[in-house]
C-alpha cells in the first residue's frame, strides 16, 4: 500500500534538511545568512516548528541544492495527492548527487524517513537500481528528458516501471537535479509476455 506524505513526511524532510546541511559542511548560521534570515528562525525551520516563506525557501533550497517545492508539498498539492495516492505512480526529485530531496508514493519497501538524502544504491542494490541511477545520470549530463522501462526485485515480487526522467532546473535554467515519474506497468508487462 503506497504511503502518502503527511505529518510524518514533514519531520522526515526536516531530518533530511539537517543531514544535507551537515553533508555540505554548512552551519545553521551559514544557511541562515545565505537565506537572509537569522539563525534562530532557520533553526525553527530545520526542526519543523516553523515553515519558511516562498522566498526564504528558495534561498535555503539554492544554498543546499534541492527544489524549494519540497517545503510546500503538503500545502499546495492536495488535489495532486488525492489523485495519485492510490495510483501506480511514484514521483521523486533528486539532486545532482542523485540523493532524494522529495518523493511521493514510494513502494512500501522504502520508508519515507529513510529515503531523504540518500541515493538509490544506499537503499537497495540490484540491476533495477543501477539502471535507474544510470537514467538519472544521463538526464543530468544530457540535460534532456529520457524514459525507459526498468524492472526491480522488491519484497513482494518483481515490478516493472516505465520511468520518465527530466532535468530539474533552477530559475536560471541550470540543471540542479532530476525529476522522475515512475509508473508501475507490471500487470501490463505480464499480460504481454503471455
Amino acid at each position: 500500500m503506497p504511503h502518502s506524505i503527511g505529518f510524518e513526511r514533514k519531520f522526515a524532510m526536516r531530518d533530511w534538511l539537517k543531514k544535507i546541511r551537515k553533508q555540505r559542511g554548512l552551519t545553521q548560521s551559514t544557511v541562515a545568512e545565505k537565506a537572509f534570515i537569522n539563525r534562530a528562525f532557520y533553526a525553527q525551520i530545520e526542526n519543523g516548528s516553523r515553515n519558511p516563506s516562498f522566498e526564504v525557501a528558495k534561498y535555503i533550497a539554492k544554498t543546499l541544492g534541492f527544489s524549494s517545492s519540497a517545503f510546500f508539498t503538503n500545502e499546495l498539492s492536495e488535489p495532486f495527492q488525492l489523485a495519485l495516492k492510490n495510483s501506480p505512480m511514484i514521483i521523486a526529485h533528486c539532486d545532482l548527487e542523485l540523493r532524494y530531496t522529495w518523493i511521493f508514493n514510494p513502494h512500501p519497501d522504502f520508508q519515507l524517513e529513510n529515503t531523504f538524502g540518500k541515493r538509490d544504491d544506499e537503499l537497495a542494490m540490484n540491476q533495477g537500481v543501477l539502471d535507474l541511477m544510470n537514467l538519472k545520470r544521463e538526464v543530468i549530463t544530457k540535460a534532456k528528458k529520457i524514459n525507459r522501462k526498468i524492472s526491480f526485485p522488491l519484497s513482494d515480487g518483481d515490478y516493472c516501471y516505465y520511468v520518465f526522467g527530466e532535468p530539474l532546473l533552477n530559475n536560471k535554467a541550470e540543471v540542479i537535479g532530476v525529476v522522475t515519474a515512475s509508473m508501475d506497468i507490471s500487470d501490463l508487462f505480464k499480460n504481454t509476455e503471455k
